[in-house]
């Protein structure tokens, strides 16, 4: 085994790239991070001393890879597979870089600044209102840029789908989509598509912690699934 990914299962930015890594069917070893274990948080500081996941190490070519872009980037030319993330078409590929960064930066950014004054126990009601008010933008921009495109860059599935699906999945949550059928088909589709199925899939067991998680999808609520 060449690939090992440092990852938890709850974390947006770690699905992102096992998203990548499903579509593929590209070969790796998941290294489970638990950052509440002091054995486990210095055996994943001392591959990345600034501590943030998820992180690709790759034995065969000695490179240790932070950063979800540059990590799909690097596992594109690589180990590229079946499904290229990365159009070999410049104008196309920084399309798909336009919006991958889009997502990560307009989307995940501020649903992270929820979650993060909820676990505050509340925490400051104008940043979360900020925060869901840039939420709401980004959606207008992504239901304008969808048009009849199946996915957020065109007719194929690329990097940017891998970065819309999480930060989408947990968006959702948090700000409803309302009077968006663009957003909501291309989430439909996002959450159908069996490499994300099966991110999900393995996240399962961890929505118990997630701190909204009564306002998840009902076959992914703790109290459902343990039905």
């Amino acid at each position: 085994m060449s690939l090992f990914l440092h990852s938890h299962p709850l974390a947006s930015f770690c699905h992102k790239v096992l998203i990548a890594l499903y579509e593929n069917a590209t070969p790796f070893k998941a290294v489970h991070v638990d950052l509440g274990s002091e054995a486990s948080r210095s055996a994943f500081f001392s591959v990345w001393p600034l501590g943030k996941m998820p992180v690709l190490r790759d034995e065969t070519r000695g490179r240790t890879l932070p950063e979800t872009t540059i990590i799909i980037e690097y596992l594109d030319r690589y180990y590229r597979g079946a499904t290229p993330l990365i159009p070999n078409d410049f104008d196309e590929a920084l399309e798909v870089r336009l919006w991958d960064r889009l997502f990560d930066l307009h989307v995940q950014e501020p649903m992270q600044q929820i979650v993060a004054e909820r676990l505050r126990g509340g925490g400051d009601p104008s940043r979360v209102a900020d925060a869901e008010a840039a939420l709401r933008k980004a959606y207008g921009m992504i239901e304008r840029q969808l048009g009849d495109c199946l996915w957020i860059a065109g007719e194929s599935f690329t990097m940017a789908d891998c970065a819309a699906a999480p930060a989408l999945f947990y968006a959702e949550t948090l700000v409803p989509f309302v009077d968006q059928p663009r957003l909501q088909g291309y989430y439909d589709r996002l959450l159908a598509r069996a490499s994300f199925a099966r991110v999900l899939e393995e996240a399962r067991p961890y929505f118990k912690f997630y701190p909204y998680r009564e306002r998840l999808p009902a076959r992914f609520r703790p109290d459902e699934a343990a039905k």
